[in-house]
């Protein structure tokens, strides 16, 4: 049966690839899995039958059967468990692997986030000027301690798995902040996920969005 996910209509990051909904797309692509794509709206977003789905109205959401999953995190494990590729076969390698997207999650991704929240939101505050250097000493922090681990390897633990696709997506946010080119080793990680098919073919899909939106909005 072929999955069906959800993401923006008009996608905040103007087709950049940096949406959630861009992890998913990247693990089907990866694995091989056709998969088809329902748009909605903010608005639609907050709806009773978006709501049944995702219960903080957000996106990207997962339904294959009788199935029905939201956030990105445990979506993209279900398709690495359910389809080879993404996950190693040894037990050891594969719980590392699992630990991998686990620190994507909630340790890389939350001073990135936060980065991004100050700069959207906050500018106009009069703290904002002291705060911003504060959040990004506590990325580099985070940075400094992956760079060492990774050291010259290509991927975080042996061979390419979702581990490394939630890494790179994560640090994909960093675009353009100058932050990750203090960190060579990082840097030439994250175009080593970008140079992969499969997340050429996931981008261009998520840019499609946009551009098609744009020329007809």
């Amino acid at each position: 049966m072929t999955p069906t996910i959800t993401a923006f209509e008009r996608s905040p990051d103007r087709g950049r690839g940096l949406a959630r909904d861009m992890r998913v797309r990247w693990a089907l692509e990866e694995v091989g899995q056709p998969y088809e794509v329902r748009l909605v709206s903010f608005s639609e977003m907050k709806e009773p039958a978006h709501l049944a789905l995702h219960p903080f109205g957000q996106i990207p959401t997962y339904e294959e059967g009788d199935l029905a999953l939201f956030e990105s995190g445990a979506i993209v494990f279900h398709i690495a468990e359910r389809h080879g590729g993404l996950l190693p076969d040894d037990a050891n390698a594969r719980a590392r692997a699992i630990s991998w997207m686990f620190a994507a999650l909630n340790t890389m991704e939350p001073p990135i986030l936060e980065r991004q929240t100050a700069r959207l939101l906050e500018g106009d505050k009069t703290w904002y000027e002291q705060r911003l250097p504060v959040v990004d000493d506590r990325i580099r922090d985070r940075l400094g301690e992956l760079s060492g681990r990774l050291g010259d390897a290509d991927w975080l633990d042996g061979a390419f798995s979702a581990g490394d696709l939630m890494m790179v997506h994560v640090l994909l946010r960093l675009s353009g902040s100058g932050i990750l080119d203090e960190y060579p080793n990082l840097s030439t990680y994250v175009a080593r996920g970008e140079a992969r098919p499969a997340y050429k073919r996931a981008f261009a899909a998520q840019l499609a969005v946009f551009t098609g939106k744009s020329q007809t909005g």
